[in-house]
């Protein structure tokens, strides 16, 4: 779906874009004076998150994780220009955060309520900060799916949790590899910022970092739990496998002298005593039955079994 949008608020303007064409997009070039280079990458999706400082704005490109609830496991990348007076947005798929914060700077606009700065760098900190908060609410997801494998892995699930927890490893693997590097293109945005949109945007620009560190402290914590829950088992797995072969072992023992009895009296000599006599079947019956319940009251005893 293509589609470009335009709101304005007190002075300030923000062109949304989604999967724009290359005359729309040449168009927005023209209208806010972005240069070639900038046009070739809103162009195509951009592997590598960056950001880079131009003489009236920024270029900023992020990448965020998409979950496979969402029924979609790509990055989404979104593109940010930030000027002083003018905001752009561009995407390739659509995302209900921009969605929601675009509505509440149209809403705002509408009623002539709110004020979302002197620039549009307030834009991207609002913006900025609801995708972080998206990203925190997806991670919410993930720990309740771990609270489910715990209850399941308690209640005598251990093999089918080994898959589950191979899923919910691959999420965090792909969430982490997709936020890898947000704190360096932050940390680069804050020196920019500053020197675009002046020293009274600091703050802001610090809290952008710190909203990503709760992000990424929400993976690590979630990896944690993942890693001991992991662990816990395995250990179960283990124990419950070793009980297995534990008891197979001792049934072997069992069986094995009741086995060389039998087998002595299948020896085709002259004189085999018992066989032949009357009721030697039964007498043969209560010999290794004696044997077997023997062995296993022995074991009993020992607590072996």
């Amino acid at each position: 779906m293509r589609m470009i949008t335009k709101y304005t608020n007190r002075g300030l303007t923000w062109v949304d874009l989604e999967s724009p064409t290359q005359d729309e997009i040449r168009k927005i070039a023209k209208d806010y004076s972005l240069n070639a280079l900038v046009v070739h990458e809103l162009s195509a999706p951009t592997l590598k998150p960056k950001v880079d400082l131009y003489q009236n704005f920024i270029y900023l490109i992020l990448h965020f994780p998409r979950l496979r609830h969402n029924k979609e496991e790509q990055d989404q990348e979104i593109d940010f220009i930030i000027g002083k007076k003018f905001f752009i947005t561009v995407r390739y798929n659509a995302n209900e955060t921009v969605h929601l914060v675009s509505k509440m700077f149209e809403t705002s606009a509408t009623l002539d309520k709110g004020n979302f700065g002197p620039h549009a760098g307030f834009i991207f900190f609002l913006l900025l900060g609801k995708l972080y908060e998206s990203l925190i609410q997806e991670l919410g997801s993930v720990r309740t799916s771990l609270r489910s494998i715990e209850e399941r892995i308690y209640n005598g699930e251990e093999r089918d949790m080994v898959v589950c927890l191979s899923e919910v490893s691959r999420d965090l693997l792909y969430f982490k590899r997709s936020i890898a590097l947000h704190r360096a293109v932050l940390e680069s945005f804050e020196i920019a910022g500053k020197k675009l949109l002046g020293e009274g945007f600091a703050f802001h620009l610090r809290t952008l970092v710190g909203d990503y560190t709760r992000v990424e402290h929400f993976v690590a914590s979630n990896a944690e739990f993942l890693s001991e829950l992991r662990e816990t088992n395995n250990a179960l797995l283990s124990t419950k496998q070793n009980e297995i072969m534990k008891t197979l072992t001792i049934l072997a023992f069992i069986a094995l002298p009741a086995a060389t009895v039998l087998s002595l009296f299948q020896i085709n000599t002259v004189s085999r005593p018992i066989v032949g006599m009357r009721f030697d079947f039964w007498i043969l019956v209560l010999m290794v039955g004696g044997i077997t319940f023997g062995l296993y009251t022995w074991f009993k005893h020992k607590r072996w079994l």
